[in-house]
């Protein structure tokens, strides 16, 4: 007879993996498949097995793959804008500077190997009903760009601050665009800090931005 006091095997590691540690295993892989892959090609047992957890941890987590998606996004803005900051805070105080910079970094950025454009902007191609809970994410982070770019265009003294950064809007979504077009490190890429110090020597009447 079997003795009952023999040692059970030891918890796989999607048994030990739970709770907040589960939820953000799931966000991770789930930010990894999304944007390399796309929303759409990637199912939740891709998503699951990644992240090394059962099917029922992630609808503990997230009710469904909706869910899920909308976590990821709004993880995705939290970081787009955390990286908008820093380049701005490169050069405190200075709005024109900050502008050219944003683009200095985004251009570097958006020039490495493993760049898959903008997280928003892929979306959006995947969902085409705009009032789907992805759709609405998007709106929400190009909303709140759109916002910020007004306010530095503001302070740099601009004479119309909404000609310009709907301008520099158009040549950050040119970036992304020429990125899975072009290749990273295409000519447009490399040109667009140049670009933006011109709209923003044109758009507040002086020499543009060193």
């Amino acid at each position: 007879m079997a003795n009952s006091e023999t040692a059970k095997p030891a918890p796989s590691r999607r048994a030990q993996t739970a709770g907040s540690d589960a939820q953000q295993h799931l966000l991770r892989a789930a930010a990894e498949l999304f944007y390399r892959e796309g929303v759409r090609a990637v199912g939740v047992d891709a998503v699951v097995e990644r992240a090394g957890v059962n099917k029922m941890s992630l609808y503990r987590q997230f009710s469904s793959k909706d869910d899920l998606v909308v976590a990821y996004l709004e993880q995705s803005d939290e970081q787009f804008f955390r990286r908008v900051e820093e380049s701005f805070a490169k050069h405190p105080g200075e709005p024109k500077k900050q502008i050219v910079q944003y683009f200095e970094d985004l251009a570097e950025r958006a020039s490495k190997d493993d760049y898959r454009g903008c997280p928003f902007v892929n979306v959006s191609a995947e969902f085409p009903d705009p009032s789907h809970p992805a759709r609405l994410c998007v709106l929400n982070n190009k909303t709140k760009l759109m916002q910020r770019l007004n306010e530095i265009c503001t302070a740099a003294g601009a004479r119309d601050p909404g000609e310009l950064a709907n301008g520099l809007a158009l040549l950050i979504e040119g970036i992304y665009a020429s990125s899975q077009t072009y290749g990273p490190g295409c000519g447009p890429i490399k040109v667009a800090p140049l670009v933006a110090a011109q709209l923003v020597a044109q758009a507040c009447g002086d020499a543009p931005v060193k």
